[in-house]
């Protein structure tokens, strides 16, 4: 297996799902003025690819384990290269919003297989490093996102305007699709029995009326629709779940492998990183709301100030994984702690200027860099390899849905805050949700490192790269 090509055509398309994710937050005005889009319209835009994108993610981590991850990777970035030039071509606001809706569903089809393959098929010795580079690549991705689209914005590409964010995307398809035909192995599919539709169904309504609402909520007033959602995904949830127990006990292959909840270390490691990304999420949104809102400066001007946050995110992730073999579980509850004060910095000096929040945000991306990789790393560490697509999928799945509940409560208090116009006096009351939800998550890993102890099993935090040192 050629490892390095391998890693770098899987992590391609991570980095341009990550992108597309952020880049139309930065595009969104000229968007608007060029295509007349209206607030719904734009909404839709805007956070129609994260509906899409996290309700499919079970789905799609399913269908890998099923049909190949090679294949369902190779479909996904092709499909994806194909909805990213439908949305630069788009003509008017509906158009774009279907693009939108296509391009989130198969991104949903591409990534889970990309932990997937790291999970199937990089040996234990070499899987921390490629979580490392994972880590590193995602936190690119997404600052890279506010700031080449900037960029590109501000440069007006070949006179493309706002087109350039999606189009920029082609000659990377281009580019994957063919080499992930060459370079990526076959797995052999875990999964012999037919796809549960009413069970990827459920899951997908269920996510979706619980994303729309958290993801619109904010925006609209909380209308009487999004309770109506919020509510009605309740027996929606309950339904699947028991139609999967149900499916399972007739030896069926339920699209929610519930074997994956036997797995001390995948639920320690999942419960972990929902609380990381509700407060990562929350807090980029909240940020970037006080640096153009607050503090006046433009789209590139606040993505530059992220800028060293990603730089150092990305090289603390690489390391992390080396210093975890070294020191252990210390150097992640370490990068907690320089992340905890980092926020409290932030709360500091939200009203002394941008220079001192990009010093504040530079601890922040150094710590989010040693906890983030190694959580994912200890989440998928004892998963079976034929349960790597679910795995993963239910991973990604519980990140979005984190960080979109995250953004829907904590941006909640900080426009209840912010609603007299002091956007300082809201970044403190929504930073220090965050300095809480940090907090938990050092405990939940000090925690269940000492009740697997306890227990006499390897504590669940520990890297693919060091199982059970």
């Amino acid at each position: 297996m050629k490892s390095g090509g391998t890693l770098a055509v899987l992590l391609s398309a991570w980095f341009m799902a990550q992108f597309d994710f952020f880049v139309v937050n930065v595009a969104a005005p000229s968007i608007e003025a060029d295509l007349h889009a209206g607030p719904a319209a734009l909404e839709l835009i805007v956070g129609g690819y994260a509906f899409t994108y996290a309700a499919g993610m079970i789905t799609g981590g399913r269908l890998g384990d099923r049909y190949g991850y090679r294949r369902l990777f190779i479909w996904g970035v092709a499909v994806f290269t194909i909805a990213s030039l439908l949305c630069g071509i788009a003509a008017n606001p509906a158009q774009l919003v279907a693009a939108r809706l296509l391009q989130g569903l198969t991104g949903a089809m591409m990534v889970p297989q990309v932990l997937a393959t790291i999970s199937a098929v990089y040996p234990p010795e070499q899987r921390g490093r490629a979580l490392g580079w994972y880590g590193a690549a995602g936190g690119l991705g997404s600052i890279a996102g506010q700031v080449l689209g900037g960029l590109l914005l501000t440069a007006d590409v070949f006179g493309l305007g706002w087109r350039i964010i999606f189009l920029i995307n082609l000659p990377v398809g281009l580019v994957v699709v063919p080499l992930a035909a060459w370079l990526l192995p076959e797995v052999e599919p875990g999964l012999r029995s037919r796809l549960d539709v009413p069970g990827a169904a459920g899951l997908a309504t269920g996510l979706a009326l619980v994303l729309v609402p958290l993801g619109l909520g904010n925006s609209l007033g909380w209308p009487v629709w999004t309770w109506v959602c919020l509510a009605v995904s309740v027996p929606v949830f309950a339904l699947t779940w028991r139609w999967q127990r149900v499916l399972g006990a007739r030896g069926g292959q339920p699209v929610l492998d519930l074997a994956l909840l036997k797995v001390y270390s995948y639920l320690a490691g999942v419960g972990s990183i929902v609380a990381f990304m509700a407060y990562f999420a929350s807090f980029m949104f909240t940020l970037t709301l006080l640096l153009q809102g607050g503090l006046g400066l433009t789209a590139l001007q606040a993505g530059l100030a992220f800028a060293p946050m990603g730089v150092l995110f990305s090289v603390t992730s690489l390391l992390g994984t080396r210093l975890v073999k070294r020191y252990g579980l210390i150097v992640v509850m370490i990068g907690g702690t320089v992340t905890a004060l980092g926020l409290v910095l932030v709360m500091v000096s939200a009203g002394q200027g941008v220079t001192y929040l990009v010093v504040a945000l530079m601890l922040v991306g150094t710590g989010n860099g040693l906890v983030l990789p190694q959580l994912i790393g200890a989440a998928l560490v004892e998963v079976a390899p034929h349960q790597a697509g679910i795995g993963a999928g239910v991973l990604s799945t519980a990140q979005q849905f984190a960080g979109a509940g995250g953004v829907a409560l904590i941006g909640a208090v900080f426009f209840a805050v912010v609603h007299g116009g002091d956007h300082v006096a809201a970044m403190r009351w929504s930073a220090a949700i965050d300095v809480a939800l940090v907090l938990v998550v050092i405990a939940s890993v000090a925690y269940n490192r000492r009740r697997a102890m306890r227990k006499g099993r390897p504590a669940p935090y520990r890297t693919a790269e060091t199982p059970g040192s």
